[in-house]
């Protein structure tokens, strides 16, 4: 995403929206209340002579936004809401609309109040990331998939029949079968995020598939960025290498991850009963007041879905830990740890000191 336009004073930012991951950010962004403005199209009535007619025409309107739908299916993100400012001569103001926003658009968001969430939010997606293909792998089954902000984008799960052991040539060609077949998906993942990728999952099975990528794809082979283990193949594999860590060094500048670890610190800490953790609305209000958090950990989901009063304290919350030195870490909910915060109320505080 590249910021077109940022005026604090007035509390508008303009944007460029280039990524499919642009979307996932606006659509976190945007909040009930805020103004959105684009370029769109809206059908207009025309009275003449004989029937009435319609056609539509294509203008630049601000709305006041309602509600927001994320379709991934057809990456566009839909901003519907009520006209606050459009050509005069369409005499549509106050009326209904929705904004459909797809990769190319340009948009404008005006909040009364740009908070440090907001601005870190906009940084991240304007530092372009190299996107990590994950492919976890054993002899039964394969899944590839890429990591994005929200998550794991599953791009292939491929599935072995392989003979028993003692048929030793079919067993063989089948493998290389089963192999191709995950080189393929690989390749074809690879050539759309044009990033490198990692192989996890039981010793012999990823030490096989990185051999059979050596003898037949060596220009392939030469993006793989890091080798860990996995007890299993398929999505549960992509998940456990992500919870245990084993692509920390792959990973550094994943934003997932460090979502992951600090969810699981707060589970750890949950765990321990060690009384410098908080989590649900009122135990992390409290905290804060008193200047106890050290990190907020708050699932998008929660920001995107509040009612308007549960929004207003948490925002008051969320700056309170800011003026106070704290960080704020917002979560997607679509991963296994933003998963696990969902579960706790979706809202939890890494303290700098025990509770009393």
């Amino acid at each position: 995403m590249r910021t077109l336009k940022m005026d604090l004073k007035r509390g508008v930012v303009s944007v460029l929206l280039e990524t499919n991951e642009d979307l996932w950010v606006l659509y976190n962004l945007i909040e009930k209340g805020d103004l959105a403005f684009a370029k769109t199209s809206r059908e207009i009535k025309s009275e003449g002579i004989g029937r009435p007619s319609s056609f539509r025409r294509q203008v630049s309107l601000w709305i006041r936004v309602e509600r927001i739908y994320l379709d991934r299916s057809a990456n566009r993100l839909r901003v519907h809401g009520i006209v606050h400012e459009a050509p005069e001569d369409l005499g549509i103001k106050g009326f209904h609309h929705t904004l459909s926003l797809s990769l190319g658009d340009r948009v404008s968001i005006a909040k009364s109040d740009w908070k440090r969430h907001h601005l870190e939010r906009l940084e991240r997606a304007g530092s372009k990331v190299e996107p990590l293909t994950i492919v976890a792998i054993d002899f039964e089954e394969c899944a590839i998939g890429t990591l994005r902000p929200y998550g794991v984008e599953a791009r292939a799960e491929i599935r072995s029949s392989l003979p028993g052991k003692l048929e030793h040539s079919k067993r063989e060609h089948a493998i290389r079968s089963y192999f191709s077949d995950i080189a393929n998906g690989l390749e074809s993942a690879i050539s759309e995020t044009d990033g490198r990728f990692a192989i996890v999952g039981p010793g012999l099975a990823k030490e096989s598939f990185v051999n059979y990528l050596r003898a037949t794809r060596p220009k392939l082979l030469e993006r793989l960025m890091a080798v860990g283990q996995a007890s299993t193949g398929g999505i549960a594999g992509i998940h456990e290498a992500l919870r245990s860590g084993a692509l920390r060094g792959a990973m550094r500048e994943a934003r997932i991850m460090e979502e992951i670890e600090a969810v699981k610190e707060v589970l750890k800490r949950l765990g321990a009963s060690s009384g410098d953790v908080s989590y649900g609305l009122d135990e992390v209000e409290e905290d804060a007041k008193a200047g106890a958090v050290d990190t907020l950990l708050v699932c998008d989901g929660l920001l995107r879905e509040a009612n308007d009063e549960f929004r207003a304290r948490l925002e008051s919350v969320i700056k309170t830990v800011e003026d106070k030195g704290g960080k704020v870490l917002i979560v997607s909910d679509e991963h296994e740890g933003g998963r696990a915060l969902s579960s706790l109320g979706g809202l939890a505080a890494l303290l700098r000191f025990r509770r009393h």
